[in-house]
């Protein structure tokens, strides 16, 4: 079989793979609840002009599941579960992520945190007085005043990603 390309199928709104003479439907890919969003998206190595390197991009939700498994350290099934993906889906997802950080480290390439199909599992509020930044779950409500210094000029800061 010889792979053509992608085509969105008129009126049904489906995507579909085109092989040679037949048309083979992609699964869409279910959206990642991720509990960070990171501040620091970009790094290289030291001494090497941006320009000059090679980027890989590492998704948030592959970056989730190295949080997951390597720093909190739980097992496959708790990663799936706090992701709301399969098993062998969180495996998949965590397995790419590995080989992109090994490819980085490894040929000196610079790393780019960015983009994949997540959604933030909780919101994030700004205190405009002290610049207090912190989370509260989906259902908690949304807070009255900053827990750090009281003050009620707060602001979501959150945002959900589909990129």
């Amino acid at each position: 079989m010889i792979f053509y390309g992608m085509r969105k199928v008129a009126g049904q709104g489906k995507i579909y793979k085109y092989y040679e003479h037949m048309f083979i439907m992609v699964r869409p890919k279910i959206c990642r609840l991720v509990s960070i969003d990171p501040e620091v998206v970009y790094f290289k190595p030291r001494g090497i002009p941006v320009s000059d390197l090679e980027e890989i991009i590492l998704t948030v939700d592959e970056l989730e599941a190295i949080r997951l498994k390597d720093h909190e350290e739980l097992d496959q099934e708790e990663c799936a579960k706090l992701m709301n993906i399969s098993r062998p889906t969180f495996h998949r997802v965590y397995k790419n992520a590995r080989k992109k950080i090994a490819e980085f480290l490894l040929h000196g390439k610079a790393l780019k945190i960015e983009g994949g199909v997540y959604i933030l599992d909780a919101r994030v509020f700004l205190c405009k007085r002290c610049g207090h930044r912190w989370r509260v779950r989906y259902g908690g409500g949304r807070p009255v005043n900053c827990p750090e210094c009281g003050n009620d000029d707060i602001h979501s800061a959150h945002k959900i990603l589909r990129r």
